[in-house]
């Protein structure tokens, strides 16, 4: 998020004033076509989206309007990790494996919780550094016997699902220059006998690719790169030939030369078998601003678009650009779900998403095809898509070269990661909306960095007056979507703007965690809360649902932290805490603590000094520590550098910025992008903003 000031913090503010017009009353919806998923055992939740079209539609009715009301925990069991947890748990066969924060996984025994194994693939605390959004990772995929996981550091392991001992590994990462600083936090997904698995890292320069790996042996089976190599030379990749036909062309020179463009699939990647293609969500550019990119010529394929893949030898089927010539970081890597939907009174297999910039997208399945796009939140960037050519019509001035351009929606986008979910029963998509407006400013003289992010945006520090309205800014939705009218149905509003994926069940209840930390069920058709629970701590993640001899239980795992946890004073100031697997059941009696953690008692800083210049500080602070630490030195997360024991001692402080003291805590040395002097100058600054804080 970047700074809003004055008059355009006021244009922003009533803006918002727009979502009204999609808090739609509850209305009349149509079931539609139901969807070939009878492979899938309505007991388990097998795949990452239970089915292999991810519409996250549990065909389980036990749990419904009439009895949710007597939901109870059934068990809980406590996670090693205070770091945000964002997984979706598989349960087959009466176990539920999930992985956590740092890439660990666990099993338990699904009725009782009784832990039966679980797994730490050791990932390097400072392998943190290369990651935009706390090192948390989104899921397994379970199959043959195995289950796999991708890990903070680039690595795919496969472990045995009866034991938890380690089958084999892969570097997913081999081959590729050292520079490039990626992550891997998405899901992986089991695609016949394959696994596949993306990776992030755009905001610090990568070039996004998407491998598949033979499941019983870990042999590399193909890769597709999704921007062209920037050498103008082909891979070996199943990516070469439409690199070369399509994409090659539509990049000019600029810094995606250094900095591989990005376009990274760091999460939605969808197999529909019936088609038997492969869908992969591309991700936003790297830097984002357009001119520096690619010099402000042509579309930049495959970034933020769906492409569409042959999963057995990843070769090129079919692709559709979201948002040509990305400068927002509107990613396309929101979840791909498939359905079937009566459009115009036939009934059409489609591929439907949500993205990051604000427009919900149906396409054929087969041909992407676009049927119909309209916006499920406030869009300024854009006034529209025209159905003729498939384009976004871009409002003037959106790629702010000519001075700061305020849109909605923000970098943090209108949907990210929090999966939306889809009920065949009332025919609607339940949507976390962000409503979350930001400014965009290009950098000046920009200099790629070996550490910290690579972004090319001006990274700016909040006035302090400003910060309250930005928050009241930046709320959140949850949306029930009509894919066919593209009407929004009912909404409820949340106080953050960051909340947890949806789950839709067949008793027509939507279940949905919140930053607030509470589980709630929500009648599908009309949105009224019919139950909720105080899980203690916030929910990101997306809950699932599952049945063992003739009981249904649903399943979710709390932890606060993620992407939206970096922006203090923006979402709640969550006590770090351990997370939690809970477990639900009609008639569940299970009690859970409540031990709030230790304040996080800030040092007293009268009389502590400083040999630094704080405003120098406060503009190095924005570009290399806000990332982490988050903007004005406030973060509700990462460790709040107001309350360091460290701002007392300049040397203490030297000793972790400049010589990494703390690296085996994610801290790493900064020496290569930061002198002594410059880091005494942010100590100075943070005393500031200390200072300031206690009233001093």
């Amino acid at each position: 998020m970047r700074r809003i000031e004055g008059m355009a913090m006021k244009r922003l503010v009533m803006g918002l004033a727009g979502v009204a017009a999609l808090a739609i009353a509850a209305s009349h919806v149509t079931a539609q076509v139901g969807d070939t998923t009878a492979s899938v055992s309505a007991d388990e939740w097998p795949y990452y989206g239970r089915d292999e079209k991810e519409q996250r539609f549990s065909p389980l009715d036990q749990i419904n309007r009439a009895t949710v009301a007597k939901l109870g925990l059934a068990w809980s069991a406590e996670l090693d990790s205070d770091r945000g947890q964002e997984s979706t748990p598989i349960m087959v066969d009466g176990v539920i494996y999930l992985s956590t924060a740092w890439s660990l996984v666990y099993a338990f025994d699904a009725a009782t919780g009784r832990a039966l194994w679980s797994y730490d693939p050791e990932v390097p605390r400072e392998s943190l550094a290369s990651a935009c959004c706390d090192a948390v990772n989104r899921g397994i995929a379970v199959h043959d016997g195995k289950v796999f996981v991708g890990t903070l550091d680039g690595r795919l392991v496969a472990v045995d699902a009866k034991t938890g001992k380690l089958a084999w590994q892969v570097d997913t990462l081999a081959g590729q220059p050292k520079t490039m600083r990626y992550t891997i936090t998405g899901a992986v997904r089991a695609v016949k006998d394959k696994v596949v698995i993306g990776n992030s890292g755009a905001e610090f320069g990568v070039r996004g690719f998407v491998t598949a790996y033979d499941g019983a042996t870990g042999k590399l089976a193909w890769r597709f790169y999704l921007t062209p190599n920037p050498e103008g030379k082909p891979d070996g990749a199943a990516s070469d030939d439409v690199l070369l036909a399509k994409a090659q062309s539509t990049w000019g020179d600029g810094e995606w030369r250094n900095s591989g463009g990005g376009g990274t699939a760091w999460d939605g990647i969808t197999y529909d078998p019936e088609a038997n293609l492969l869908y992969i969500g591309a991700g936003n550019g790297g830097p984002f601003d357009y001119q520096l990119r690619s010099g402000g010529k042509g579309d930049n394929l495959f970034l933020s678009s769906i492409v569409a893949v042959d999963p057995d030898t990843g070769k090129y089927a079919w692709h559709y650009q979201t948002t040509p010539s990305d400068s927002w970081d509107y990613t396309a890597t929101q979840q791909i779900m498939g359905a079937r939907l009566v459009i115009d009174g036939k009934p059409r297999d489609v591929v439907m998403q949500a993205p990051k910039n604000g427009y919900f997208y149906v396409l054929d399945r087969k041909t992407g095809e676009l049927l119909s796009a309209k916006p499920f939140a406030p869009v300024t960037w854009s006034s529209g898509i025209d159905m003729k050519t498939g384009r976004p019509i871009m409002a003037k001035g959106v790629h702010y070269q000519d001075g700061p351009s305020i849109q909605q929606p923000g970098p943090f986008g209108a949907h990210s990661w929090q999966a939306m979910s889809y009920s065949p029963r009332t025919g609607l998509v339940y949507i976390p909306v962000q409503l979350t407006p930001g400014e965009y400013e290009k950098v000046q003289d920009f200099q790629h960095r070996p550490i910290g992010q690579n972004a090319g945006i001006a990274m700016k520090e909040f006035p302090e007056d400003q910060l309250e309205p930005i928050r009241k800014a930046m709320t959140g939705q949850l949306l029930a979507w009509d894919p066919v009218a593209q009407k929004a149905r009912w909404s409820v509003p949340k106080r953050y703007f960051v909340n947890g994926g949806t789950l839709a069940t067949a008793g027509d209840i939507v279940f949905q965690g919140d930053m607030e930390g509470t589980l709630s069920a929500y009648d599908a058709t009309n949105g009224t809360r019919l139950w909720s629970f105080d899980a203690g701590t916030s929910i990101i993640a997306p809950p699932i649902s599952y049945r063992i001899k003739g009981q249904q239980y649903v399943a979710v795992l709390s932890g606060f932290g993620g992407a939206g946890a970096l922006i203090g004073r923006v979402v709640p100031d969550n006590q770090r805490r351990n997370g939690r697997l809970l477990v639900f059941r009609i008639g569940g009696k299970a009690k859970l603590k409540h031990e709030a953690p230790a304040p996080r008692a800030p040092i007293d800083v009268t009389g502590i000094t400083s040999t630094g210049n704080a405003d120098a500080g406060m503009a190095e602070y924005a570009r290399t520590c806000s990332v982490c630490h988050g903007g004005n030195a406030s973060v509700a997360y990462t460790a709040d550098l107001r309350r360091s024991g460290a701002l007392a001692d300049p040397e203490a402080w030297k000793a972790i910025v400049i010589d990494g003291a703390l690296k085996e805590m994610g801290m790493v040395s900064f020496a290569q992008v930061i002198t002594p002097q410059r880091a005494e100058d942010i100590r100075a600054y943070v005393l500031r903003q200390a200072k300031k804080a206690q009233g001093k």
